[in-house]
């Protein structure tokens, strides 16, 4: 698991000027050799003016470079403590053949976990909210996908239409073009694409916005195709992973649904807490007491 520091730059990262994401991802890289470091060399070390460097500390929430180091000291502190030898997660699952049946559980969850962790240096928080308010105020939200991304669209759909939102999915082609050119610009349209370059949603999604409707774009890559039609991009860890992405990419897309569903519940949570409940009294007789 990373620790604190790490996942605090991966929370911010999204929203990090471009000269602040190098010293991060060289914090990133060095964190276990960072704790002895002035200011003057971590810039130099990365490539970096030192108010760059000053800016992407208080950006991910620190006062000083001073309260930084401090924050090193008690991690480096913390992990010398910790257990010895623990595992470190595999980034990008790698199947030879040669694996113990025992061994796949513990593969797939520490590469699960890594991934996860990774999601947040590619979410801009901004971005996450812009998002929240335009499915608040939507009259009506489409959502379109094909193939393996439907598993992701439909429990989107699920979850929206428990919170008592006006959305729809369609995986049919004819059907996301018709819907998506009657689309206003009261309306919000969501394209899920893992490679961002599934014909059938990058062009519904090219539709919708030359409709108006504010387009909202779940994807890996930030620079694929889907993502010039995107007025907000939601990405996740930009890795390519595992044959033809069918494992790993419904883990990462699950968990941008669950954020958003989450963002919304919080967003106004006596409305949305009161729609739930109503509609979970209309399915209660279809479970077994």
């Amino acid at each position: 698991m990373r620790n604190g520091i790490a996942l605090r730059i991966e929370e911010k990262y999204g929203d990090l000027r471009k000269s602040e994401k190098i010293a991060a991802d060289y914090i990133l890289e060095h964190l276990n050799r960072l704790a002895e470091l002035p200011l003057d060399r971590l810039a130099e070390y990365s490539g970096v003016s030192q108010p760059t460097v000053l800016r992407m500390v208080k950006a991910i929430g620190y006062g000083g470079y001073r309260e930084f180091r401090y924050a090193l000291v008690a991690e480096e502190a913390r992990r010398n403590t910790e257990e010895q030898g623990t595992v470190e997660p595999m980034y990008g699952y790698s199947l030879t053949g040669r694996e113990k049946l025992s061994e796949i559980p513990g593969k797939i969850v520490r590469t699960t976990s890594k991934i996860m962790e990774d999601n947040l240096k590619s979410i801009s928080l901004k971005t996450y909210e812009k998002i929240i308010e335009t499915l608040n105020c939507a009259r009506l939200i489409d959502i379109y996908s094909v193939e393996n991304s439907n598993v992701t669209a439909r429990d989107l759909l699920t979850k929206l239409l428990y919170l008592g939102l006006n959305c729809r999915h369609f995986d049919d082609y004819y059907h996301q073009r018709i819907s998506a050119s009657n689309l206003t610009g009261r309306d919000a349209a969501i394209g899920i694409s893992y490679s961002g370059c599934s014909r059938d949603t990058v062009d519904v999604m090219k539709a919708a916005k030359k409709s108006g409707a504010v387009t909202i774009v779940l994807t890996n890559f930030k620079d694929s195709l889907i993502s010039r039609y995107a007025d907000l991009l939601l990405c996740t860890s930009q890795e390519q992973l595992f044959y033809g992405d069918a494992i790993f990419s419904r883990t990462t897309q699950l968990l941008l649904v669950d954020m958003i569903y989450m963002g919304l519940l919080a967003s106004d949570y006596n409305r949305y807490a009161g729609r739930l409940d109503k509609s979970s009294r209309v399915i209660r007789d279809k479970a077994y007491e």
